[in-house]
């Protein structure tokens, strides 16, 4: 098979694909071997897998046609090869998380979700680079390289699901799983030019997954188009026991999205969070001003409306998210934290000046924004921000702490904090050939008519059809990855507040590594003082645990 011939395989839909493989137009075999063989071509270039499973791959595939030669089979993913985020635990397959804690893992069962794409046939070809434990940015210090941006391997590819958006990208996997704390789906898939769905909150189970925060994390995929991701979507949802998270609600499998004239639905656009709160890429601006007017011409009544301002949503999810990975860490960051990249030390060493009175603040805040977006919906089917892009140069990565991080609020960060289902769309391409995003929401578990607008948008505008130009055998071009030397800007009361916190977390720093916290401290510190706290007594926290996830009534 030409490397031409293995490309038309390998940028089928799932849904095209499925076709082919279910009237025996193509094997299941030689569809694997066409997405390994462009692996082994083109992933020199993108670090988007940490480890190719391609043995296991090769048998799966092969077992899988003799069931095809014995049987109808109605999965829509049997036969789909596709790759998973390093954060998903694989049963004997090596899982870790990019980090060097975790660099001979070895699971000893799989994940919820791996379970159950194995019921569904699809074929495993590998584990993908991420950020260190999802966190963290495109580290040059860890054990594996970042994962490089299809449209310019010079370029970075979003935050943390970096290699899985790449390899989709790239065509490199049929569909993929990531993981999304703050945007981790959404963001690589705005950079990389492809579809990334974040399910309502608890609709696909978390056990198995190596957890970041257990207040915001969500598995989403991320594919070539809008379908594609209702198909993966019903082959994973429904309620796992081991995710206390995970919704008991009767799931529906979504309906494979159809709409092409929106008239009588109603989009509240949130303009001042990329116009004004953190002003966005002119060229993006653009990009979703015409992505609107594409809303407009398909039917869709369109509002401009306010709510809070970006960077009080992001203070929450700060919060809430850095507290958490905080916890889970802080006994190996007493032992040894110079086994973390730096851009991990960059973000959760910070926590450490955040009190349980901040994270239950933060909590409670939440459940108020909750039902502000539940009022919001009761006028609008959904809300729609701008994305991201064009992704930055790996080099401009230099300066790892306040600058990246924690002035940086992310457009994810809103549903992150609501938990709404959100899904991210390509709109357009940069003059230097870079993808641009947008983002949709709707409700919560009205992931159904989420679906339907991006579709509808999706097959208006075509820019899901767009692929990378990429030539065999070539390497990663240079970048300059070193840090720039971190000259921190912090008065004495702070700099003797992170002294005392640090002391009483019982972590010691060399010189480099608390020049990296010293960096972020006064951002840290001001973001927790800015979660308003002047909520009444009794005005319940969104932190509670129900006994009927423990016992049965």
């Amino acid at each position: 098979m030409t490397f031409k011939q293995s490309e038309e395989i390998c940028y089928l839909s799932v849904k095209a694909l499925s076709t082919r493989i279910h009237k025996r137009e193509l094997s299941v075999s030689e569809v694997t071997q066409a997405y390994l063989s462009r692996i082994e071509a083109l992933d020199s270039q993108l670090f988007s897998y940490i480890t190719v499973t391609d043995q296991l791959a090769q048998e799966s595939a092969k077992n899988a046609d003799e069931v095809l030669a014995k049987k109808i089979v109605t999965s829509a993913l049997f036969g789909i090869p596709y790759g998973l985020k390093d954060m998903f635990d694989t049963k004997g397959i090596l899982t870790t998380a990019h980090s060097r804690l975790l660099q001979s893992n070895k699971p000893e069962q799989d994940a919820f979700t791996v379970t159950k794409l194995n019921q569904a046939g699809a074929i495993l070809l590998g584990k993908q680079s991420c950020h260190e434990f999802a966190h963290g940015g495109p580290s040059f210090d860890l054990p594996w390289p970042p994962a490089r941006n299809p449209w310019n391997t010079a370029h970075y590819t979003g935050s943390s699901s970096t290699g899985s958006a790449a390899a989709v990208s790239a065509g490199l996997c049929g569909f993929a799983l990531g993981t999304d704390t703050g945007g981790s789906v959404r963001t690589p898939a705005w950079m990389c030019g492809v579809v990334g769905f974040k399910p309502t909150f608890g609709r696909i189970g978390r056990s198995g997954v190596i957890p970041f925060s257990a207040s915001c994390d969500h598995v989403g995929p991320l594919t070539r188009d809008v379908t594609d991701c209702a198909l993966v979507f019903n082959a994973i949802a429904g309620h796992d026991p081991g995710d206390p998270g995970s919704s008991r609600a009767s799931v529906d499998d979504l309906k494979p999205p159809s709409l092409s004239n929106l008239k009588g639905m109603k989009i509240g656009v949130i303009r001042h969070h990329w116009d004004d709160d953190h002003k966005a890429n002119p060229e993006l601006i653009r990009a979703v001003d015409t992505a609107i007017n594409v809303y407009k011409d398909l039917g869709a009544d369109i509002h401009e409306i306010k709510v809070r301002p970006l960077n009080e949503y992001y203070a929450i999810r700060i919060l809430l998210t850095e507290c958490e990975i905080f916890s889970r860490h802080q006994h190996i960051l007493q032992r040894d934290p110079l086994i973390y990249g730096d851009h991990f030390l960059g973000r959760i060493l910070a926590a450490v000046l955040f009190s349980s009175a901040d994270h239950l603040a933060a909590q409670r805040e939440r459940r108020v924004v909750i039902n502000e977006f539940n009022e919001l919906h009761r006028t609008y089917d959904a809300v729609l921000t701008a994305g991201s892009g064009p992704a930055p140069r790996m080099d401009s990565h230099k300066n790892i702490g306040a600058k990246q991080k924690w002035s940086s609020p992310s457009m994810g960060t809103v549903f992150s904090v609501t938990g709404a289902p959100a899904l991210a769309l390509p709109c357009g391409f940069s003059k230097n050939g870079m993808p641009l995003g947008l983002q949709i929401a709707a409700k919560h578990f009205d992931d159904q008519k989420l679906l339907e607008l991006g579709y509808a948008y999706e097959q208006a505008a075509g820019w899901h059809l767009r692929k990378p130009n990429l030539t065999p055998g070539l390497l990663a071009p240079e970048v300059d990855h070193h840090h720039e030397n971190v000259i921190p800007d912090i008065d004495q009361a702070a700099h003797d507040q992170v002294m005392i916190a640090l002391k009483h977390a019982g972590i010691t720093l060399p010189v480099n590594k608390l020049n990296l916290l010293l960096e972020s401290a006064p951002y840290a510190i001001h973001m927790a003082l800015s979660i308003n706290r002047n909520r009444a007594l009794k005005d319940e926290t969104a932190a509670v645990f129900n006994m009927d996830n423990f016992f049965e009534a």
